[in-house]
């Protein structure tokens, strides 16, 4: 048991080592993007999803690259980096899969049944990232699959609380419906084929 754990330590360890050049390009691409709406007169966040609207549907995709202010982006960061590197330990094909699965439903859900306004932010996909990692602990039963779900659960739990009504301006919908987006891609087992 000692060297399983041992194994399973060295391999996250290993694989983050090898994943830090990516998870630059991962935390790089909402900031350029921040960076590029703050040069515009915040334009670009027209691009989110405003339910409902014909003209909400791009932002199915854009979204989650898109930030309110300094704050909202930089909380996103540290889950969004530390989650990610979790996924990616998978390999970036099901890193990228589990991605693209997880903002597409939980868009088109915000999409069709979140309040209206305009909703921004990586979120949603952080909520889901965090319900697949914490559902893989019954779903893939392996060690490392275990740890990774433990770290998940301990550091990031606040994020369950998001799902929840609470602030004003807050997309709470966003949180709800990325929470369902992982429960569902886990539960189905979506593109564990990808997993190394």
């Amino acid at each position: 048991m000692l060297n399983e754990l041992y194994v399973s330590l060295a391999t996250i360890v290993d694989q983050t080592k090898i994943n830090l050049p990516i998870l630059g390009i991962i935390v790089a691409i909402p900031w350029v993007v921040f960076l590029i709406s703050i040069a515009t007169g915040r334009r670009l966040l027209y691009l989110g999803i405003i339910p409902r609207r014909l003209y909400g549907i791009p932002g199915i995709l854009f979204s989650p690259l898109l930030h309110a202010d300094f704050n909202h982006l930089f909380f996103n960061s540290i889950p969004l980096v530390v989650l990610s590197n979790f996924l990616l330990i998978h390999g970036l094909p099901y890193f990228i899969h589990i991605t693209l699965i997880i903002t597409l439903i939980s868009g088109f859900l915000i999409w069709c049944f979140a309040k209206p306004g305009l909703h921004i932010g990586a979120s949603a996909l952080i909520t889901g990232y965090w319900s697949l990692l914490v559902c893989d602990i019954y779903r893939q039963g392996t060690l490392t699959a275990i740890i990774l779900g433990l770290i998940s659960l301990y550091y990031f739990a606040g994020i369950f609380l998001g799902v929840f009504p609470g602030r004003k301006g807050v997309s709470w919908e966003g949180h709800l419906f990325g929470l369902l987006a992982g429960l569902t891609v886990s539960y189905l087992g979506i593109f564990y084929a990808y997993s190394s």
